[in-house]
């Protein structure tokens, strides 16, 4: 998998379709969960595309402090379900956090994990803070690495 980073202005239309498609495939359709994807933050992200034959297969947007969390931040974590087997999310999650650490020059990110994700984030170095919430219907806890 080849991983870029790049601004939102920079995203062609097609990749920006891709993007949506699959988050909307996994996080709409997958995870039956009617919630609205499109936010309005994605043009203050950068954005870390997983690609394989031309295809997006993975990505994740991140946020430079105060642009999210106060803390940096990565979020709209996925994986083509049918790409899981091959490890990319651990990739993907490397590739953004180096991202933030080059890019903004920051070692504290935040996140909003889903609590049956806990286990990755935690092998990747995050730790839980605060409880168990509701975050469209979904449990999530929020995990920081330092």
């Amino acid at each position: 998998m080849k991983v870029t980073v790049q601004l939102f202005t920079e995203l062609s239309i097609e990749d920006l379709y891709q993007i949506l498609q699959l988050r909307s495939e996994v996080f709409v359709v997958e995870q039956d969960c009617v919630y609205q994807d499109i936010d309005g933050k994605d043009s203050k992200a950068l954005h870390v595309i997983g690609y394989k034959n031309n295809s997006i297969v993975a990505y994740t947007r991140i946020f430079k402090p105060g642009d999210y969390f106060e803390e940096a931040s990565i979020g709209r974590v996925v994986v083509r379900k049918s790409e899981r087997k091959y490890k990319y999310g651990y990739l993907i999650m490397e590739k953004s956090i180096h991202a933030i650490e080059t890019i903004f020059k920051k070692t504290t990110i935040k996140i909003s994990a889903q609590e049956y994700l806990i286990s990755f984030y935690t092998k990747l170095g995050f730790k839980k803070i605060g409880d168990l919430y509701l975050e469209d219907g979904i449990p999530h806890t929020a995990m920081v690495k330092s």
